[in-house]
């Protein structure tokens, strides 16, 4: 089987330009999943979110995870689970606007640290959007606009521990789904692995790098793309040993943007439905673990005359 892409964006202004930019479209066309060195995320930094996002786990998730696993009976499980994850998680919202200030326990300097690393993923999102815009033969931009809606985009981070589970044959950290936004990339335990995408039939494991990147493309963008890009299904395994860190920032179209296939892409057949962002995550939010096929069948029987976005 091919190897899982590592790409070295440093590469990307230098003479390899062409190689880079070739790598990123294969790994769009036949991977929907890549990982990102040297992408201008300084190491020490990435150190730093690390140190913090696991003191924070410690300090104030551990025990609530503990109790929760106490009270839903899971050290002892018989019969495989398949209704709940093996994982701890908050979620911290940046745009359109922060909630921050609202969760609680957070120390002020993790506070700070996570706003300025979404602050560096956005632009990294923005800028990676315009490299496939440029592979696809889009203006630049295009993305960014087709996301925007009347509010911008909406970018928020779900913060994951999966602690060492006794039985990981009878939960999984994370089940089996695709992403419904848009442009998805995540920091992760370079120790412990436990991610896993769904390529040609087979679960792959997706390697933990130190200070990488990993990327995956998200339901939107198969939308946009009309299916030139795919949306890859993906999970995480439960592990008997180590605790995985996991910090996954979505990248979405804003609330109310109209999503449709690029009309440069389209040729003559329109593969896609056309629909308002929101609607579309109304039903995945009680679909995220079932195929993605019957989500874009429903948002194209619901299909209704919305104008094409000027995007």
């Amino acid at each position: 089987m091919a190897t899982f892409p590592v790409i070295n964006l440093e590469k990307l202004n230098g003479e390899e330009r062409a190689t880079i930019m070739e790598q990123i479209k294969d790994a769009c066309e036949n991977w929907g999943f890549f990982e990102l060195l040297n992408h201008g995320i300084p190491h020490e930094f990435l150190d730093t979110v690390e140190r913090l996002t696991k003191e924070h786990y410690k300090k104030c998730m551990e025990q609530r995870f503990k109790e929760l696993v106490a009270s839903k009976a899971l050290e002892g499980l018989q019969a495989e689970v398949t209704d709940m994850d093996w994982e701890s998680t908050f979620f911290l919202r940046h745009l359109p606007e922060s909630n921050m200030a609202e969760i609680p326990d957070l120390a002020h300097e993790y506070r700070k640290v996570m706003k300025e690393f979404a602050q560096k993923l956005e632009k990294l999102a923005e800028d990676l959007l315009d490299l496939l815009c440029e592979n696809l033969g889009l203006e630049k931009g295009y993305l960014k606009k087709a996301f925007h809606g009347t509010r911008g985009p909406t970018f928020g981070t779900k913060v994951s521990n999966y602690p060492p589970c006794p039985k990981p044959d009878k939960i999984k950290g994370l089940r089996a789904h695709t992403d419904a936004g848009g442009i998805i990339l995540l920091f992760q335990d370079a120790q412990v692995s436990g991610l896993q995408l769904l390529k040609d039939g087979q679960w792959v494991d997706v390697p933990p790098t130190r200070h990488s990147i990993v990327i995956n493309l998200g339901d939107q963008l198969e939308v946009i793309t009309n299916g030139k890009y795919k949306s890859v299904e993906h999970r995480v395994i439960a592990q008997t040993n180590g605790a995985r860190m996991s910090i996954a920032s979505f990248y979405n179209p804003g609330s109310d943007a109209i999503i449709h296939p690029a009309p440069a892409l389209v040729e003559n057949n329109k593969l896609y439905p056309k629909f308002v962002f929101e609607d579309y995550m109304k039903l995945y939010a009680g679909l995220k673990f079932q195929a993605k096929e019957p989500r874009f069948q429903a948002m194209k029987a619901r299909e209704t005359t919305l104008p094409i976005a000027t995007a």
